[in-house]
């Protein structure tokens, strides 16, 4: 995936040359070699794609967004037959890598979040530096509810309790009634009429660094898309896809992500906090690991990254490789 990582917007970019953040590590953790089977279950532009292919792998790409599809034709028809670009969400990567026949698979790669081809098309309506039509979704119009359509219908409190969960926004309360007074006299429409509203409740300057309206357009995003709920899709489905030996790679750019991965493998490797070793008489066994750690602690991208890239700055990557055990039920 070539155009993800962290934005002033609290979203995934890169820079205009859509350069994968992490690249590198990302590689490293893999360790595609010729013929292997990858997912690039995040294709964007299709950075870590092209990366895999040049290490001889066989990849399979899948992306939600159809015009991320679109753009990567010329890569589908340039690769040999070794690239198999499917439209669809990671959550549904199991089906998706059975169809092309990458089941089981030698690595999975997931990038979490939007894309900066997203975020720089103001049609989409993900960013609120620019203006647009308040949309948000990464599978298109019409593909389900838009931001636009929770912040004119949803109730007060549900607008304050998207903002809370999904954004960690404390003002939350304030701004969904500030949303719904607005809203009463005419509906939301652009993405800065929105961003200009959330600046009037919480002031003009930056919070920790950042536009205030960055942990709302987080918030409805991760809502609109349902975000979370793909990546625990996306992260069960991996681990029935990858054989013995296969690699899992994780990018999140948001401590919500960050955090359900980190809990997904500290599970499945063993290593949760508070895990007993020694369990009472009758309670239930232990199930196996079935991922293994070669480095639990989250890689950060380099300092020469973030300079070259700012929007790098709040990546982690967390990766682990597939035992023998069974998958664990979901």
């Amino acid at each position: 995936m070539t155009a993800r990582s962290p934005t002033a917007e609290g979203s995934r970019g890169e820079t205009r040359a859509h350069v994968p953040v992490l690249l590198a590590e990302v590689l490293a953790a893999l360790a595609p070699q010729a013929n292997h089977r990858c997912i690039d279950a995040t294709f964007g532009a299709g950075g870590y794609s092209t990366a895999l292919l040049d290490a001889g792998a066989r990849v399979l790409a899948i992306d939600r967004d159809p015009a991320a599809v679109a753009a990567g034709c010329s890569l589908v028809e340039a690769s040999g037959g070794r690239l198999t670009l499917v439209q669809g969400r990671f959550g549904e990567l199991e089906r998706l890598a059975q169809g092309a026949g990458f089941a089981p698979a030698d690595g999975v790669v997931l990038d979490i979040g939007v894309s900066s081809m997203q975020l720089d098309d103001p049609e989409r309506g993900f960013s609120f530096q620019v203006d647009g039509p308040l949309d948000m979704r990464m599978s298109g119009r019409g593909a389900g509810p838009s931001a636009a359509d929770i912040v004119n219908e949803a109730e007060e409190a549900d607008v304050a309790d998207i903002l809370y969960q999904f954004g960690e926004e404390r003002r939350s309360r304030a701004i969904a009634r500030a949303i719904v007074a607005r809203r009463r006299e005419r509906p939301f429409a652009r993405t800065l009429e929105l961003a200009q509203l959330v600046e009037r409740v919480l002031g003009r300057g930056k919070i920790g660094g950042r536009h205030p309206a960055t942990r709302t357009f987080q918030a409805l995003r991760i809502y609109v898309n349902d975000e979370l709920g793909e990546l625990a899709q996306g992260l069960a489905a991996a681990e029935r896809v990858l054989k013995p030996g296969g690699r899992l790679a994780v990018v999140t750019f948001h401590s919500l992500e960050d955090a359900m991965v980190k809990r997904f493998l500290q599970a499945r490797t063993g290593k949760r906090e508070g895990a007993s070793r020694h369990l009472p008489p009758g309670a239930p066994p232990e199930r196996e690991s079935s991922f293994r750690f070669v480095n639990p602690k989250p890689v950060s991208p380099a300092e020469t990254e973030i300079a070259a890239n700012p929007r790098a700055r709040s990546a982690r990557l967390r990766w682990a490789v597939r035992t023998a055990a069974p998958p664990w039920p979901y």
